[in-house]
Order: structure tokens, then sequence, then C-alpha cells
């Protein structure tokens, strides 16, 4: 089953890289972003060694200005699809776990996110500053506490009775959902197996392997829209696999703990920006017209 998994990644990644590669072309956007490149090797980097990349990427294209608000979501789900297959295929291969909690997981997490992406193109973009202003005050408080060891340790288990099972599949569903907003899987499903009491090393190949296949599902209507600028997008996904190899197989482990500390300031300013302007009032008609011209 596991090879079947593996498989079936390597399949998508190629033809989810075809399908990036052939859209860029058609809207001229194949040349990548310099600060893209730097940004998603920074990024997943990090990722790999599990601080987790959509809340600090928020941080920096909020911080930097790259994107739009409304480009969030599909900046975040395809500039690190690819990267996030990489990781999957080291970690579901170096990694032992359940295959049938691992393929559960997954198969759960990507119906979330064929249910979540065509409802993210469609919603106003101040719902969108909302839900992922709010994701990241909940992430800026994930990273706190794990500094201050109040994260669960989790058990020594490698799969779980069908009862706690089918939470975890259920939840991961909902994750998939999220995930389509920009809101990050890493650190909820970290927390939620390692509450059920998995061995939290096991939850490596399940959060990444739900994201690996997911994000590929939802990246592909994420490029159908006009929300995404793949020059961006590009960059990230460059800059991001040499990184996720470097983390994975060269660095392995680091001293984290002042690292999150920083990310949780830039997260928490991030947070601030975001929430600031889907709650803030509308400009006056005129007003509003006046600045679509200027632009």
């Amino acid at each position: 089953m596991v090879v079947l998994l593996l498989v079936l990644l390597g399949l998508i990644g190629t033809a989810f890289s075809a399908a990036l590669w052939r859209e860029a072309s058609r809207r001229a956007q194949r040349r990548p972003s310099v600060e893209a490149v730097g940004l998603g090797a920074v990024t997943n980097f990090f990722d790999t060694l599990g601080i987790g990349s959509f809340a600090p990427t928020t941080a920096w294209l909020k911080f930097r200005r790259l994107v739009p608000d409304g480009h969030l979501p599909a900046t975040l789900n395809v500039g690190h699809a690819l990267p996030t297959v990489a990781q999957a295929l080291i970690f579901i291969k170096l990694v032992q776990v359940d295959p049938w909690l691992l393929v559960a997981c997954i198969v759960a997490a990507v119906a979330g996110a064929v249910v979540g992406a065509p409802i993210v193109v469609r919603i106003p973009i101040r719902t969108v500053q909302a839900v992922v202003g709010v994701a990241l005050l909940i992430a800026a408080t994930l990273y706190a506490l794990a500094n201050l060891g109040l994260m669960p340790g989790g058990g020594d288990a490698l799969s779980l009775p069908l009862g706690l099972a089918l939470v975890a599949v259920a939840a991961h569903f909902v994750m998939g959902v999220l995930m389509t907003f920009g809101i990050g899987l890493y650190a909820p499903s970290l927390v939620l197996l390692s509450l059920l009491g998995l061995n939290p090393t096991a939850a490596f190949p399940i959060m990444m392997g739900a994201c690996a296949f997911l994000m590929p599902v939802s990246g592909l209507r994420f490029l159908r829209t006009d929300r995404i600028d793949l020059r961006v997008v590009i960059g990230m996904a460059i800059g991001g696999i040499p990184a996720v190899l470097l983390a994975a197989f060269v660095v392995k482990s680091l001293p984290l703990e002042t690292l999150r500390w920083g990310v949780v300031v830039v997260v928490l300013y991030a947070a601030i920006v975001l929430l600031r302007s889907a709650f803030s009032p509308l400009p006056a008609p005129g007003a509003q017209v006046q600045t679509e011209k200027s632009a």
C-alpha cells in the first residue's frame, strides 16, 4: 500500500507540474519572482523540520505586499504543493505508521479540499482576510504553546483503535476544507494525532501525505482562477524543493525554539493586518471607483 501511495504521489506531482507550466505559459508568467524563490526556500526548509510553511509565508507576503489578500489561498496551496510532494515522498518512505490510518486521513483531507476549493474562489475577499487572520492567531498560539512545553507530547503508538481513527479521519476532512482557505494543516494535525496517542514522529507522514495529495487537487482549481500570480508561485516551488531535500537529508534537525518565537511575532503582525483589512469600513462607492481607476 505504501508503494502504491508513492507511485500515485509521483504521478500527481508530475501531472501538476505540467499543468502549472502550461498555465504559466498561457498567461506569460513563466519567469519566477526572485524574492519568491528565497521565500520558498526558507519556509519549506523549516517546514520540513516541523515549523509549518503557511503562517510564515502569509506573514511575509503581507509584509512585502507581494500578492493581494484575495490571492493568499491560491498562492499558498499552489506555491507549496510541489515542495510538499517532495516532503511526503521522503517521510512516507522513511517513517513507519499504520498504512490504513495514513490512507484514510489522506483520502479525507483530499475530499475536504474538493469541497473547499470551489467555495474559496467565489467568496468575498474580506471573508478570506477574516478567516486567514483568525487562523494566523491560532497558529501563533500553537507556536507559543510549543515553546512553553504545553503542547501534547503524544504516545508511542503507530496506529489508533477504530473509534479514535474515525475521529482522526473526520478531523482531517475538516482540515482539508480549511487548507483551501490558506490555513495550514501541519500544526492542528500534529496536535490532534498526539492527543489521540499517536507517536508524533508517526504523524509526519500523515500530515505531509495529506497535504501532498490535497494541495495539487485544490491547486488545479486555483490555477483556473484570476486570484493567483504564477510568477510568485513558480518561484516558491523552485526555491522550496531543494530546501526540502537539504532539510530532510543533510540538516535533519535544529534547535527551533528561538525561531518559533520569531515566527510568533511575524505571524501576529500578519494576523492583525489581515483582520484590520477585513473589518475596516468599506470605502464610499465614489472613492472605490477612483481607487480602481488610479490603480
